[in-house]
């Protein structure tokens, strides 16, 4: 279950290989890292996916699993009932870079007669008025409401099916404090080594044990390489450890036999070797057992 919930949302976040636009991968959010929107793409809109997706984000939420991170406040605001009016839009919620150019335009103070004729353009297309001196200012909140919210409200309207359709949206909509919940800003995600240390209950051996030196060594070996990883090798690390990238209340070690580190992943204990003398093996085993497969066994 750990496993499948990882992958959907993995997909949710990272896109599906569906060649659907020439690019070989479909993202069903994108944009800048807690600006993400909706993909505007009319296949992924009649295909129904974005209703799907918001099954798939009910029911990981549900298992208390991992989430997508970094959607746009303005999306969040509009999903959960708010009027589109008054959500605040930002330029880096407009993935299209292009149109941002264009929108980023009325950020001046005086236009060329190209970059009026660029800028009426693109606001006659959506049905608003061509640009003047008197509504600039207003005509700038128009175009990038439309760009972040107008042509996501579709697939907004599918990701709030897809969270009824698995009964979560009761508890949603009265518990406005769980929101955040479920959708976390990506910094709210970053994992420190602190964060694993204090979860980790290590091994305990009799000092008159003989393999007594062989578990400080081994453990020694893990500490220094939680303390010194990234916060996204650490998370590689808990996915092998755990199942996903969610802390448990407790995390095992166990020292063990066998070549590679391995996990029990239902039990959230890693399995290290004990034959490993130096670091610098210790460190480029672990690395190789958690980028092969992520999940426990090699």
């Amino acid at each position: 279950m750990r496993y499948f919930m990882t992958t959907i949302i993995s997909k949710l976040q990272f896109g599906f290989s569906l060649d659907l636009g020439g690019m070989g991968r479909t993202l069903l959010f994108e944009g800048e890292p807690d600006h993400l929107v909706p993909a505007a793409s009319e296949a992924l809109i009649e295909s129904n996916l974005f209703r799907v997706a918001g099954r798939m984000l009910g029911h990981t939420f549900l298992h208390d699993g991992p989430h997508v991170t970094g959607l746009s406040p303005a999306v969040i605001h509009v999903l959960f009932n708010g009027d589109p009016e008054m959500a605040t839009v930002v330029t880096e919620e407009c993935p299209d870079l292009h149109i941002r150019s264009i929108i980023e335009l009325l950020e001046h103070e005086d236009l060329t007669p190209e970059q009026k004729d660029t800028v009426s353009d693109l606001s006659m297309s959506w049905d608003l008025p061509a640009v003047t001196k008197t509504n600039r200012r207003w005509l700038h909140n128009k175009l990038l409401l439309h760009a972040v919210v107008g042509r996501t409200m579709r697939q907004i309207k599918q990701l709030r099916k897809g969270l009824k359709d698995v009964m979560v949206w009761p508890l949603l909509t009265s518990r406005p404090d769980v929101v955040p919940l479920l959708f976390p800003k990506m910094a709210e995600m970053q994992f420190t080594p602190q964060m694993l240390l204090e979860k980790i209950t290590w091994p305990v051996e009799d000092s008159d044990d003989e393999d007594f030196d062989t578990t400080c060594r081994i453990t020694g070996f893990l500490r220094m390489f939680i303390e010194t990883a990234s916060s996204g090798t650490l998370a590689q690390l808990l996915t092998f450890w755990v199942g996903w990238e969610m802390l448990p209340p407790e995390l095992r070690v166990e020292i063990s036999g066998g070549t590679l580190p391995t996990s029990s992943t239902c039990f959230e204990t890693l399995k290290l070797p004990a034959h490993f003398k130096l670091y610098m093996d210790f460190e480029k085993a672990l690395v190789a057992a958690i980028k092969s497969t992520g999940f426990g066994l090699v």
